[in-house]
C-alpha cells in the first residue's frame, strides 16, 4: 500500500509540472476583435490588455486571478500586447495564477491599425480594460482597475 501511495504521489508531482507548461495562449491578430466580442455571447465580459514588461500590469495580474476566483461566472479575456516570447508570457501567467484563463497574445506589431480596430482613440497604453455589457456597449478603463468597481460592474451588467 505504501508503494502505491508513493507512486501516486510521484505521479501527481510530475503531472503538476507537465500541466504548468501547457498554459494555452491563443494568437491574436488584426481582424480578431469581432471574434473576441463574440465570446461574450450576450453576457457581460471584460477584455484586459496587458504587457509582460508593464510594471502596473505585473502588479495587477495576480489581482485579476483573485477576482476570478471570487467570481467564477465573470467572463474575462486577457490579451498580452508586447513582442515577447510565449515562454515569458506563460511564466507571468503562471506566476499570476492565470494559466487557465482565456489568454491571447498579439502575433504582430501592436500598431495603430490593430488598436484602431479595437478603439480608434486608443494610443496603446497598458494596462487597459474594456468592459462590454450584455447589450454590447463598451466602456474603457485606462490604467489599473479598482476590483470593487469591477465586481460591482459585473453584478450590475448582468
Amino acid at each position: 500500500m505504501k508503494k502505491i501511495l508513493i507512486v501516486f504521489a510521484a505521479f501527481l508531482f510530475a503531472s503538476t509540472f507537465v500541466s504548468a507548461d501547457e498554459i494555452t495562449i491563443k494568437p491574436y491578430q488584426k481582424g480578431d476583435w469581432s471574434s473576441i466580442l463574440n465570446l461574450a455571447d450576450g453576457k457581460p465580459m471584460a477584455v484586459h490588455f496587458w504587457g509582460v514588461t508593464c510594471a502596473p500590469c505585473v502588479k495587477e495580474m495576480p489581482q485579476w486571478s483573485k477576482f476570478l476566483l471570487s467570481d467564477k461566472a465573470a467572463k474575462v479575456v486577457f490579451v498580452q500586447v508586447e513582442d515577447v516570447s510565449p515562454e515569458m508570457i506563460r511564466k507571468m501567467l503562471r506566476q499570476a495564477n492565470l494559466g487557465n484563463a482565456n489568454n491571447y497574445y498579439i502575433t504582430s506589431s501592436f500598431d495603430e491599425r490593430l488598436r484602431y480596430e479595437i478603439d480608434p482613440k486608443w494610443r496603446g497604453e497598458t494596462p487597459i480594460t474594456i468592459f462590454i455589457d450584455k447589450a454590447g456597449k463598451q466602456k474603457m478603463t485606462v490604467g489599473s482597475v479598482n476590483f470593487q468597481s469591477v465586481k460591482a460592474w459585473f453584478k450590475g451588467a448582468s
